[in-house]
């Protein structure tokens, strides 16, 4: 056994093959920890009804099996003596893999709240989905910028003169950028003024849609005829954005025309008529009907009223329902409805008789 004698860097053969050992036995006996603690649980979070116990059993599933081999390696580096480079160089190591391991477990951490944060709102507040989703990102990158100045301060090296030298480039990147950064600040405004939400119909310009996705650069919208419209943040912002999820009710102006042949005290009554065709509509409110003017070919009335829902299919079936009425009234009163005519005089040449046609 004289080779278990042997020296290799400054430890025998069988002080390395010991180290090994208990770094292989303590790197087994984590992988079944975490495994058995994971069962265990899952186990209890299927008979409650808190969903505390679901975010740490996330959490538990999300540790990586590289850091539990690296905390064994630390371990059995315990029972041998390392050179000043190898524990500079194992240490560094464990840090890396410590302050990855950390932010996977802050993200899930971050999602499995936001997403309980959105489930417990969806119903009274449907635009807690994109606050929380932009804070959510925010949180995140806050999180991986104090894990990774943390894991530059244990391995030595001094932040105060490394944050100095980013905010004096962070200026020159602020400029080659400036776009970008635009719409990121755009989306911060679009989050906390909440001109509009997921699932808010809108329109820009001469596009519309319902908002599907709001992006730290961009929001996409689905068109009415199913493509996808992709806006920058800061162009939302910049255009003037009609939004019909936020409507209470809607107005609606039709016109009706008669013939010019209609008795007086038939043109009289259109106006009630036509009141009465409106009233008689659940979700319809009344403003005014007039006969408004005398149009080229009929007498022209105009109509005003609301509908009591932002819906567009309310909106037409009320509509429907009032011209079936208006239809059924007019006919049975005899009114006939005005269409585009021509009275045509033909004069003969020097006899002086008029034709009418």
């Amino acid at each position: 056994m004289d080779f278990l004698d042997r020296m290799i860097f400054q430890n025998t053969l069988l002080e390395w093959l010991t180290a090994l050992g208990v770094a292989a036995g303590s790197y087994i006996a984590l992988v079944l920890l975490r495994r058995i603690t994971v069962r265990n649980i899952s186990r209890v979070a299927k008979r409650t009804r808190t969903d505390w116990d679901d975010i740490v059993e996330k959490l538990l599933r999300q540790t990586r099996r590289i850091w539990l081999l690296v905390i064994a390696l630390a371990i059995g580096s315990r029972l041998v003596e390392l050179s000043e480079n190898g524990r500079l160089g194992l240490k560094y190591v464990a840090v890396f893999v410590t302050i990855i391991q950390v932010g996977v477990w802050g993200r899930a951490l971050i999602l499995a709240l936001i997403d309980r944060h959105i489930a417990a709102q969806k119903e009274t507040d449907p635009g807690a989905a994109t606050t929380m989703a932009a804070l959510g990102i925010v949180l995140q990158i806050v999180m991986w910028v104090v894990l990774v100045l943390m894991g530059l301060q244990n391995i030595g090296i001094e932040v105060a003169p490394l944050l100095a030298g980013l905010g004096v480039g962070g200026i020159a990147v602020a400029l080659a950028v400036q776009n970008i950064l635009g719409d990121l600040f755009a989306s911060l405004s679009i989050v906390l003024d909440k001109p509009f939400v997921i699932g808010d119909m809108v329109v820009v310009g001469e596009m519309s849609g319902n908002v599907e996705h709001i992006g730290l650069k961009t929001t996409r919208v689905r068109s009415l005829s199913g493509e996808q419209l992709v806006f920058s943040n800061s162009d939302m912002l910049s255009a003037r954005i009609r939004n019909f999820k936020r409507m209470s009710e809607r107005r609606i102006l039709f016109r009706v025309g008669v013939v010019y042949q209609t008795p007086r005290d038939l043109v009289e009554a259109i106006p009630g008529m036509l009141r009465e065709a409106v009233e008689a509509q659940e979700l319809a409110r009344f403003d005014r009907a007039h006969f408004t003017s005398f149009g080229p070919s009929s007498l022209d009335f105009e109509v005003v009223y609301f509908v009591k829902s932002p819906e567009y299919v309310s909106y037409m079936n009320t509509q429907q329902a009032i011209n079936l009425m208006v239809l059924d009234r007019f006919r049975s009163a005899g009114i006939e409805f005005a269409y585009p005519t021509q009275t045509l005089f033909i004069e003969t040449i020097g006899g002086g008789n008029r034709e009418k046609k």
